[in-house]
């Protein structure tokens, strides 16, 4: 397996001509670095003006390894070529390595780059990034990768340390300025400099400079996400560049990021998998738009005793529930499940901004908050079993969308009934999530170890005994005559959550999901705006004059994969010709999973028009007719040939389009409000616009 490392951008607040005299001094040898032995300079060259100077080196490394391994490799040291490409005209060194010995069993290459910061010419710049392949090491791969990334990790911490090291050095020396290269007068035309290597690599001098603005450096890491280690760095850095190759407009914060890196131990995959599916969720929801139309109902805001109260030790926000004191069975009964649940999630919204909030006020990294619920008069009530469900719904929601947002979990007065609710409650919730409830049963909280440990005394509410007064009062029982009947609350819940404008259609091999549009005025304007969940689709339009008919279930089911019971549906029957019956209307756009699509299609003829997204496979280039092996392996696998899209279509009718191009595109195109930033580009010229 490949193991991939990409730096953050690390600043020095020193010109980089300074940076390069300090770089210098790690050579030939480096005390700081103890398995850098020796290196020993193979090829050097240099331009007849001087901007442009090349080094190439062979450095000899003792790699931290059990013995018994070298034994059975045959060596005692490892040797790397390094490439150093000095412009001192662009101010800019470009670093490349890759190892010499078992270079057909191991595959190491390093890249690093230290230009002049884009907002202050006197600081600089330094990034990094590597790769390592074992492909075969006498049968320890497993061991080589372990010794391998722990040996690169340390030599990352001690990358900065060892240039701040010379830096010191030089200072004491009395050299605090080094001039910058200006060209001779007259000035010479510069000789060509052949890169001298038995390998072929992309020239370093070439490489053009990223944009600093999709960049995190190190400082913004330390001040606004923690400290990270080198690999946890890594992970969060490929983790935002996929993201803004594949969901661009839409890309969650950093901190947004990184709490999913968290809750899936960094395991990337899972974190992106887990990311995907929540801005899938919330877009589909609108719950980036959740505190600005939600208006908690009276009837809530009379019994529902919670809300936001200063903030811990740590500067978290407190958010102070009184689950004893309230109706939990009177708010299901009298609002329903699905307010409840909207009410939560506008907390957790509120949570996520006090966070952004408190990092400003206290100058540090806060990603979490602290909860304190009372459960002083809790009874056989508060068990209700509908009560029960609709908690664990709320768990299973929030625990999906919000993870690593729970910093601390203080239970006080905790009666004798709770371990019965705890056993309801507990499988539910996260292991790691778990590790960070305290209870407290009684009086426990009041002493040492209790809640002036996590809140300070001016903080602490009177009704636990501090002098913090505290506007969440007691509320009584809801009363019965405000109950709604069962077939009142279920039409609210499905006013609620049938709120959200797009549609979910699953793709299949061989069976498109198709959406039916009846026009009636030729000058209509047809706008879209879909997701591509899973896979990847190819959307199509089409036109008829004839009124397609949706093929029957049964006929689906034999011709297809499609599961039973999937959403989708398809109008263009079989027997149809393309170019009589219906015609294409657009051209077909190849649609990436993870990419969103907004377009439009103004209208030529009244009729039928057909949205289509159909599952895009790679052509096969076999010469014969007879289908392969894989493929009909592949065939079986139904999971392998399921596309998943979430989409929103609407006809704007010629008296109210105006002829605006701004107005072709979907007015209910919404983007994560997670997002620091929105951009798009141009996909095609009918109107579709792709975000990647």
């Amino acid at each position: 397996m490949v193991q991939k490392y990409q730096s953050p951008v690390r600043v020095y607040k020193y010109p980089f001509e300074l940076i390069m005299m300090a770089y210098q001094r790690r050579f030939p040898k480096c005390p700081l670095i103890p398995m850098f032995v020796n290196s020993e300079t193979i090829n050097e060259s240099q331009s007849e003006d001087g901007a442009i100077h090349l080094v190439e080196r062979k450095c000899t490394l003792d790699v931290d390894a059990p013995r018994l391994l070298k034994r059975i490799a045959g060596v005692d040291y490892v040797y790397f070529i390094q490439k150093n490409s000095l412009d001192r005209r662009q101010r800019t060194l470009h670093i490349e390595a890759y190892n010499e010995t078992f270079s057909n069993r191991v595959m190491v290459t390093e890249n690093c780059c230290y230009t002049v910061h884009p907002e202050n010419e006197d600081w600089t710049c330094f990034e990094q990034s590597a790769s390592m392949d074992i492909k075969s090491f006498f049968g320890f791969e497993s061991t080589a990768e372990k010794i391998a990334m722990k040996q690169y990790a340390a030599s990352i911490k001690k990358g900065k340390e060892i240039i701040e090291f010379f830096l010191n050095q030089l200072e004491e020396e009395g050299i605090t300025h080094v001039p910058r290269w200006v060209p001779p007068t007259p000035i010479t035309t510069a000789r060509a400099i052949p890169a001298c290597s038995s390998r072929t690599h992309s020239g370093s001098t070439d490489i053009p400079p990223a944009s600093p603005d999709d960049k995190l450096d190190a400082d913004y890491i330390s001040r606004y996400l923690g400290k990270l280690t080198p690999f946890q760095e890594s992970c969060l850095i490929r983790l935002r560049q996929w993201l803004q190759e594949t969901h661009k407009g839409k890309i969650p914060k950093d901190q947004h990021v990184l709490r999913f890196l968290y809750s899936r131990d960094f395991n990337l995959e899972k974190a992106k998998e887990a990311l995907c599916q929540t801005l899938t969720w919330r877009k589909q929801h609108q719950v980036d738009f959740l505190l600005d139309t939600w208006e908690c109902p009276p009837l809530l805001q009379d019994y529902y005793t919670g809300g936001w109260h200063h903030h811990d030790k740590d500067g978290r926000p407190l958010y102070i529930l009184r689950l004893g004191q309230m109706d939990t069975k009177g708010l299901v009964r009298a609002l329903g499940e699905e307010t409840l649940l909207r009410h939560v999630l506008s907390i957790n919204e509120e949570g996520l901004r006090c966070c952004e909030e408190n990092t400003k006020i206290f100058g540090k990294p806060i990603s979490s908050w602290t909860c304190l619920v009372d459960l002083e008069g809790l009874n056989m009530r508060h068990l209700w079993r509908p009560g029960i469900k609709a908690l664990l719904r709320i768990i299973e929601v929030v625990g999906a969308n919000y993870p690593e947002t729970l910093g601390c979990l203080l239970i006080l007065r905790a009666p004798r009934v709770f371990p019965v609710l705890w056993t309801l409650v507990s499988p539910f919730i996260d292991e790691n999530t778990r590790k960070k409830f305290l209870i407290y049963a009684g009086n426990d909280y009041q002493g040492t170890g209790g809640l002036v440990d996590y809140i300070n005394k001016d903080f602490i509410p009177d009704f636990l005994g501090g002098d913090c007064l505290c506007d969440i009062p007691e509320v009584g029982v809801v009363p019965k005559s405000l109950y709604r009947t069962a077939e009142e609350l279920e039409n609210e819940e499905v006013k609620l959550w049938t709120e959200s404008i797009y549609k979910t259609a699953s793709v299949f091999k061989g069976a498109p999901h198709e959406v039916l549009i009846e026009v009636t005025d030729e000058s209509s304007v047809i706008t879209w705006d879909f997701d591509v969940c899973k896979g990847d689709v190819i959307f199509n339009i089409y036109h008829s004059r004839r009124a397609p008919q949706p093929a029957k279930k049964e006929a689906l089911s034999s011709h297809n994969l499609a599961c039973p019971g999937s959403n989708n549906t398809q109008f263009i029957d079989r027997s149809w010709m393309l170019g009589q019956d219906y015609s294409m209307v657009e051209t077909a756009l190849t649609c990436r999973e993870g990419e969103s699509v907004q377009g439009s299609h103004v209208t030529r003829w009244p009729g039928f028009y057909i949205l289509q997204w159909r599952f895009h496979s790679t052509p096969t280039n076999s010469s014969t007719s007879l289908p392969r092996v894989d493929d009909v392996l592949a065939s079986l696998q139904v999971s392998s040939h399921k596309c998943k899209v979430m989409y929103f279509t609407e006809v704007l009718q010629s008296t109210d389009f105006r002829g605006s191009m701004s107005s072709l595109e979907s007015s209910h195109s919404g983007f994560s409000l997670l997002s620091a930033a929105t951009t798009s580009s141009s996909q095609s010229q009918t109107g579709s616009t792709v975000s990647r």
